[in-house]
């Protein structure tokens, strides 16, 4: 028995040190494999499994909530997810709000006016279930501001304003609304609580807006600028740079429009204002084949009555008065269409028939546009029209209210600046007829392939200034 022990502790001790010696040999092994993988180059990151990808219409709902443009695909496919969602939900006041704030946005970039009823009715639903929530009110402003209905959206706004102060997406809707009922003031003062609560591409893109129509045009490209290079998508960039190529337009650098409309329409070909910026600006550069070519891929993917009217008239131009006659008539029709559904196109209209079909009937669309919101285009618009139905002392007092800065007409716009010209001319006001369509081809030289000449022509008709035509003091006083 004892030997019996004495091997049985024998044993265990050897156990033991071949234990020992294991464990020694692979530390041993492992500090020299480590040493080795330590030399190698080093491998790829472990595999984890891919991260979900975003939800379908997931970058809309951002952009729709958040005040910045949006894709179209995106913003389908959140239409159907939010569709899906209210018809299981109908008692989802937030859903339908998302749903009718979506239907703007879709109606807006596609010029099909079919989506505002569809988006009033989802707004409804949702102020049924909550009455003072601030994003369906934002969004019947929103509504309000894509029908051309500027005292609605004014009502709508402030009503949002109130329900939620700090809610800054409905300023933007403040601001169109009351620059659509020539309350510039107030506009001006919108904006500045729009910048105390908020920062970023979209406000920076809105303020550009108001800087614009105050005649400070570098102010608005830098801020432009600025939110284009800040924009988190493509889509929004896009619209950043087509409204950059706009501004460019206006104050008469077309190289510059064109290659901002360009970018837009290469960082999101659904971008359609740049199509139809390609359009304006190629016509202005004397590219007409390219310009009609830009303008019938426009039409075809928005069918806007104020593309059909460019495009028409750019057909003008080139003697093709069949093909400006078919636009025309688009015009007509997509303007019934959109009447319709509630878009007041009542200022196209009356352009349209002021210079290609009845003055008279001009006239009274635009008074009675005029009545109904009294901003600086309508003001233009009414001018021109009365000229061309001959009655131009009356002319000249909407002219001047279109260029008067005391009363908002800041806008450096060649077109404004030319209808005032000529309209001077043909009451015999020669000096300032002289000056204001100089202004017109200074601020924009290719401003219209139609009006350029005829400005051109007028200015040659109109011969050197005199000394008689020096300025009078009333020219001075209407802030000209």
């Amino acid at each position: 028995m004892e030997n019996e022990a004495v091997d049985q502790g024998q044993d265990a001790t050897g156990r033991r040190r071949t234990l020992r010696r294991v464990l020694i040999a692979s530390v041993a092994g492992c500090a020299v494999l480590g040493g080795a993988l330590a030399l190698l180059p080093s491998g790829p990151a472990p595999v984890r499994p891919p991260a979900p990808a975003p939800a379908p219409g997931a970058g809309a709902l951002t952009a729709v909530t958040s005040g910045v443009p949006a894709a179209l695909p995106e913003l389908a496919a959140l239409i159907e997810r939010r569709e899906r969602r209210v018809r299981a939900h109908p008692r989802d006041a937030v859903s339908w709000a998302v749903l009718g704030a979506a239907y703007v946005e879709q109606g807006r970039r596609t010029a099909e006016p079919a989506y505002y009823p569809k988006a009033e009715k989802a707004l409804r639903a949702a102020l049924e279930v909550r009455s003072r929530d601030a994003g369906a009110l934002s969004g019947m402003a929103a509504l309000a501001n894509a029908r051309r209905d500027f005292g609605a959206a004014l009502t709508w706004a402030e009503a949002a304003v109130k329900a939620d102060p700090k809610r800054w997406t409905a300023y933007p809707q403040l601001i169109d609304a009351h620059t659509g009922l020539g309350h510039y003031k107030a506009a001006d003062r919108a904006l500045e609580r729009l910048l105390a609560l908020r920062s970023g591409p979209a406000v920076r893109a809105r303020a550009a807006a108001v800087y614009r129509d105050r005649g400070r045009g570098e102010d608005a490209a830098a801020a432009l600028s600025d939110a284009a290079a800040g924009a988190a998508a493509p889509a929004e960039r896009a619209a950043y740079l087509e409204r950059a190529g706009q501004l460019a337009f206006e104050s008469g650098d077309v190289e510059a429009a064109l290659r901002h409309f360009q970018e837009a329409v290469r960082l999101d070909p659904d971008q359609r204002a740049a199509l139809a910026g390609q359009g304006r600006a190629l016509a202005a550069l004397g590219r007409t084949t390219e310009a009609v070519t830009a303008y019938r891929a426009a039409l075809a993917r928005q069918p806007c009555p104020e593309y059909a009217l460019e495009l028409g008239e750019l057909y003008e131009s080139l003697g093709l008065g069949q093909a400006a006659r078919v636009q025309y008539d688009l015009l007509r029709e997509r303007a019934a269409r959109a009447a319709a559904a509630g878009v007041d196109e009542e200022l196209v209209l009356g352009r349209f028939e002021a210079d290609h079909g009845d003055a008279e009937s001009a006239v009274r669309r635009l008074r009675a546009e005029w009545r109904r919101q009294p901003g600086i285009a309508v003001a233009d618009a009414l001018g021109w029209a009365l000229h061309r139905a001959g009655e131009d002392e009356e002319a000249l007092k909407f002219a001047r209210r279109a260029t008067d800065r005391a009363k908002g007409g800041t806008v450096r716009s060649a077109l404004y600046s030319y209808h005032l010209g000529m309209i001077e001319r043909e009451l015999g006001r020669e000096g300032p007829a002289r000056r204001h369509l100089r202004e017109a081809l200074r601020i924009s030289p290719r401003f219209s392939p139609t009006l350029v000449p005829k400005a051109q022509e007028a200015l040659r008709e109109l011969g050197e200034p005199s000394v008689e035509d020096a300025p009078d003091f009333e020219d001075w006083s209407a802030g000209e």
